[in-house]
């Protein structure tokens, strides 16, 4: 299988995946909630719950992937993701739905782009940032595909009935594009003593990744930086659908805004593979982190079309930048090696950023009975995100650390 058919093949499946497991849930909240007869900070557990075991998983994934089983990975969180909408179609109660959910965090785990970036970064080492950009560009129509069709969906048939087809997607798709693209015989070669280099002196070449990175300044900035950004993005994710139909506007309307965001993730992430292929993580990101606040600062203000389509394309092109940079930040500013483990070990807190993100919006609306309140939050976070990256961005990577044996 050629590069482009590679990652063409993870592509597609990336954005059936984040379709599927992560964009479709506020669109079927909506008759979830009338028909468990359940209130929306109790319903909005279930993801947190999901993205908590998600957290938990992210180290195992990312490891399992680092010796070679990403074949067995991604094709098998797709079958159990496949299994668990099928089950999510049949629930009754809340009290049903919640080990549902925490069975899809560890599908999500397995199937969202960590894993996949992990393969990527795997099969090419070094050469892996150009990979990852092209999948990014897939991924970015995720929601543009997704959010439509399951508002299509849920116009012409029972929201019960929408997710067995969400089902039919991850077993009929997203399962044979994982299981052919990636060939354990290309993608899990025997690893390699890498090079000492002056940057990388007695890092993860003695099998101490892990406790060399604790020790490392950036990483914990950049464990900051993409909590903070993650949690934001989970809250708004969840919350945006029902936020702007909260200011009169007809659910048409919210989707036509929402599905904006995708061709601007897919804008934003053309922009760097285009034209600032070359530029460093810092810069990208450095620049990328200072376009949040002001995106936040545009939907609060925000009141007619004009307004809102320049939050949805500032915003969206953000987070498609965004994505990249939390692909490229660990090998460009940290180290190239163990990128599944330490990859991982990133997401563990930022995952649980984007489980507890939900429900605490949730929360917020309930107490304020507006989503005022959590825009105010979702600034100061935005502003926090800048200002961690960019302390990652001239933190120094401690070059001495003593090879264990």
């Amino acid at each position: 299988m050629t590069r482009g058919t590679f990652i063409s093949a993870l592509g597609v499946g990336q954005i059936a995946s984040w379709g599927t497991l992560y964009y479709s849930f506020p669109l079927l909240a909506v008759p979830m909630e009338a028909a468990l007869g359940v209130d929306r900070t109790t319903l909005y557990l279930a993801p947190t719950i999901g993205l908590l075991v998600g957290s938990v998983a992210a180290y195992g994934v990312g490891a399992a992937i680092d010796r070679g089983y990403g074949r067995r990975v991604m094709s098998g969180g797709a079958l159990l993701a496949a299994l668990l909408l099928v089950a999510w179609s049949q629930v009754e109660s809340i009290a049903v739905l919640y080990p549902i959910f925490a069975g899809l965090g560890l599908a999500q785990a397995m199937t969202l782009y960590d894993p996949a970036f992990a393969v990527v970064a795997r099969r090419y080492g070094p050469e892996a940032r150009k990979g990852i950009t092209t999948l990014t560009l897939w991924g970015g129509f995720a929601s543009t595909v997704f959010v439509p069709l399951v508002q299509v969906l849920l116009d012409t048939m029972p929201w019960r009935d929408a997710l067995l087809v969400l089902a039919a997607v991850n077993l009929l798709l997203c399962l044979p594009l994982y299981g052919a693209a990636i060939d354990r015989r290309r993608d899990a070669p025997p690893p390699a003593a890498p090079e000492r280099t002056e940057e990388e002196s007695g890092d993860t070449a003695s099998g101490a990744g892990p406790a060399w990175a604790l020790r490392q300044p950036v990483f914990w900035c950049l464990a900051a930086a993409f909590t903070l950004y993650y949690g934001t993005f989970s809250a708004l994710t969840y919350h945006l659908y029902p936020l702007l139909l909260e200011r009169g506007l007809s659910a048409q309307a919210v989707v036509m805004a929402i599905a904006l965001i995708g061709p601007a993730q897919v804008a934003g992430r053309l922009f760097v593979w285009m034209l600032a292929r070359d530029r460093s993580v810092r810069v990208v990101g450095g620049v990328t982190v200072a376009a949040l606040p002001v995106a936040v600062v545009l939907l609060t203000v925000a009141e007619g079309p004009v307004l809102l389509a320049a939050f949805a394309l500032l915003y969206g092109a953000a987070n498609g930048i965004m994505t990249i940079v939390r692909g490229i930040a660990v090998p460009e500013l940290l180290t190239r090696h163990a990128y599944g483990r330490l990859n991982g070990m990133i997401a563990v807190p930022q995952t649980v950023a984007k489980a507890i993100a939900p429900a605490a919006a949730a929360a917020l609306w309930t107490v304020s009975d507006s989503y005022g309140l959590m825009l105010a939050v979702t600034l100061g976070t935005t502003v926090a995100v800048a200002g961690a990256f960019w302390a990652a961005t001239v933190a120094r990577v401690r070059r001495t650390i003593p090879r264990t044996a």
